[in-house]
C-alpha cells in the first residue's frame, strides 16, 4: 500500500505502518504545503492528514485510489466528509484520547484569565516588579465563583469534575441533558443558555462546531455576561465571532477571556494581540506527550484498518457506505 502523512509522527507509530505500506511524510514539524500535497497524494491508497490540511474534492480527485483518510484529531471539519463518501472512502477521527488534556487547559487558562497570570509574568520579566501594593494585579478569585460550562459531553463533564475541587456553583447547557445521577455527581443544574450566560462568572465552551453553533457566542451572547465573568474557548474557533469578543474586551463588557482556538486560525484578530485581558494560546489542548501519542497511535490503528478493508475502530461514514 502507498500511504501519504502529513506529519511527524513518534518513531514506533511509523514503524507500524512503514511495515505494511510505502510512506511518504512530512518530516517537518510544520504544516505540509498544500500544493506539496496535491502533488503527493496521486496514487496514493491511504491519507493520514493533520487537522491543518484541507481535504476537499480538488484533493479527492487527484487521488482515485484513496480508500481511507485518518485524521489526526478529533475535529475533521477540515475534511469534506460527504465529498469523500460519495467517493467510496473511508473518514476517521481520534476521539475520546484527549477529553482530561483539554479539560487541564481549560482550567489553566480559566486561572490564568481570572488571575491575571499572564500580564503579572510579563510585568515581572520587564523588569517592573519594585514593590507590593494593596491594587497591583488585582484578579477574580476562582473558588466558590460560578462556572457554567455550554455543551456537556466528555470534556465538559471532566471540566465540570474539576470544578468540584474549586467548589464552584457549576451551570451547564446542552443538547442532552445529563442523567439525573450525573447531575447530581457533578453537582450541576441544567440551564438554558441565556439564563447561563447572565448567571456566570467564567463561561466554558465545549461544543463542536455545527451550523447552529457557529457565532453561538456572538455580540447579544456578550451582552449578556457580567461585567466580572470571563469567557474560555477551548473548542472551535468559530463558535466565538471573534470580532465581537474582541469589542467586548475593549469595552469591558465582560471582565476577560482565554482562547486556545480561533476564528480563522492560525490567523487571530488582530485588536486581541494587544489587549491585556486575554490570555491567547497555539491550538495547544491536546498538547502533552502522552495524549498526542495516543492520537498518533489511534490515527494509525484507524489507517491500518482501512487499508486491510476492515472497519476502522474511529470511522465517521461506515454505516453510511456499508450498513444500509
Amino acid at each position: 500500500m502507498n500511504v501519504l502523512i502529513t506529519g511527524r509522527l513518534p518513531d514506533r507509530v511509523l514503524a507500524d505502518i512503514e511495515a505494511t505500506s510505502k510512506v511518504v511524510q512530512n518530516r517537518a514539524d510544520r504544516p505540509m504545503d498544500r500544493e506539496a500535497i496535491l502533488q503527493q497524494i496521486d496514487g496514493k491508497d491511504g491519507l493520514l492528514c493533520m487537522i491543518t490540511d484541507t481535504v476537499d474534492s480538488e484533493l479527492l480527485d487527484r487521488a482515485p485510489g484513496l480508500k481511507i483518510i485518518a485524521n489526526y484529531g478529533v475535529g475533521f471539519n477540515n475534511i469534506d466528509v460527504a465529498a469523500a463518501t460519495r467517493r467510496g472512502i473511508l473518514v476517521t477521527n481520534t476521539p475520546g484520547v484527549l477529553t482530561d488534556a483539554t479539560a487541564d487547559i481549560t482550567f489553566a487558562l480559566l486561572l490564568a484569565a481570572g488571575r491575571r497570570v499572564v500580564a503579572g509574568d510579563r510585568y515581572t520579566r520587564e523588569g517592573r516588579f519594585r514593590f507590593w501594593a494593596p491594587f497591583h494585579f488585582l484578579g477574580s478569585e476562582i473558588s466558590g465563583k460560578t462556572l457554567g460550562i455550554v455543551g456537556m459531553g466528555r470534556i465538559g463533564q471532566a471540566v465540570a469534575r474539576r470544578a468540584i475541587g474549586f467548589n464552584m456553583t457549576l451551570l451547564y447547557s446542552s443538547r442532552q441533558r445529563l442523567p439525573v445521577e450525573t447531575e447530581r455527581a457533578l453537582n450541576a443544574t441544567h440551564v438554558n443558555l441565556e439564563a447561563l450566560l447572565a448567571r456566570s462568572d467564567f463561561v466554558s465552551l465545549h461544543v463542536p462546531l455545527t451550523e447552529q453553533t457557529h457565532h453561538l457566542i456572538d455580540a447579544a451572547a456578550l451582552n449578556r455576561m457580567r461585567p466580572e465573568a470571563f469567557l474560555i474557548n477551548t473548542s472551535r474557533g468559530p463558535v466565538v465571532d471573534e470580532a465581537a469578543l474582541c469589542t467586548a474586551l475593549q469595552n469591558r463588557t465582560i471582565a476577560g477571556a482565554g482562547l486556545d482556538v480561533y476564528e480563522h486560525e492560525p490567523a487571530v484578530t488582530s485588536g486581541l494581540l494587544v489587549l491585556d485581558n486575554v490570555v491567547l494560546l497555539p491550538h495547544a489542548g491536546s498538547a502533552t506527550i502522552e495524549t498526542r501519542t495516543k492520537m498518533a497511535r489511534m490515527a494509525a490503528d484507524n489507517l491500518l484498518a482501512g487499508l486491510a478493508d476492515q472497519k476502522p475502530p474511529n470511522c465517521l461514514n461506515w454505516d453510511t457506505l456499508y450498513d444500509k
